[in-house]
Order: structure tokens, then C-alpha cells, then sequence
């Protein structure tokens, strides 16, 4: 099986309600996202011309249109967290989510965007997020 990554960088902050450490504070990130996509054919073989799984150029514009421009200096805070910071929610560049903008929630978010504009011959394997050069969350598809 082939795999194809593309790897998109984008600045996010966000703070974690009901969190007992600095990050309850709103507080930014440099995100580098891994997005990895295979053919839904997983054939070991030559793949007919172009030769693409997908090009890469469309998995970049695809990623940047519908994640990394979306997010990309945003604030991102929950609704929790407004209920209990209501000054806050006049501030510029605000997302608001229902769950906690965690690394694992921002996963979850991205795997949901991608998966309703992904093109129907390409398959999402595998999201990685890392929050800071050391640190990354990561999901995998169950599908094979």
C-alpha cells in the first residue's frame, strides 16, 4: 500500500476549560499537521497515468482550504468556556466549539472536515498534530 502525507503548519490558540494547569489560560501554538491519505484500491501494483494516488498539490489545497486557513491565528475556546469567561467572547478571530480544543479534539475536528471533501477515490489513514515540536497527538484509521 501507498501512503501519501502532506504536512501543513499553521499558529492556533485556544485555552482548556476545567483544566488544572496552565493551559486553562488562553495561551498559542505552532501546529504542524501530518495528513495521509491512500488510494481506496490498495493494490500492490503500478498505478495507471498519471500516476498519482492523489496529487500532492490537490491534498495541499484541500488541507489549506478546509483546516489550516480556517484555524490559522484563531482563538479557539469552548462553549463551557465562555459561559464561565463571557469577556472574552468579543474578541477577534474566535472559534467557538462545543468540546475542548484539545490536540485530540482538534484531531477529531480535522478528520471530520476532511472526511466530507476528500475526493471519493482517496481514503483518510492518519492525522498527527503536534502542539509543540515534542508533543503530538495522533489518529488512525480503523479501516484496514
Amino acid at each position: 500500500m501507498i501512503k501519501i502525507t502532506k504536512i501543513v503548519h499553521f499558529e492556533m490558540a485556544h485555552a482548556i476549560y476545567g483544566y488544572n494547569g496552565r493551559c486553562k489560560n488562553i495561551h498559542g501554538h505552532s501546529y504542524e499537521l501530518h495528513v495521509t491519505v491512500t488510494g481506496r484500491d490498495t493494490a500492490d501494483t503500478y498505478i495507471p497515468a498519471p500516476g498519482f494516488v492523489v496529487d500532492f498539490k490537490e491534498l495541499k489545497r484541500l488541507v489549506y482550504n478546509h483546516i489550516a486557513d480556517i484555524l490559522d491565528h484563531h482563538l479557539v475556546l469552548s462553549e463551557e468556556y465562555l459561559k464561565s469567561n463571557p469577556e472574552v467572547s468579543a474578541l477577534e478571530h474566535l472559534l467557538v466549539w462545543k468540546h475542548e480544543p484539545t490536540a485530540e479534539n482538534i484531531l477529531y475536528y480535522i478528520k471530520d472536515k476532511l472526511g466530507d471533501v476528500l475526493p471519493d477515490h482517496i481514503r483518510l489513514r492518519q492525522l498527527k498534530l503536534y502542539e509543540t515540536n515534542d508533543s503530538y497527538a495522533e489518529w488512525i484509521s480503523d479501516n484496514g
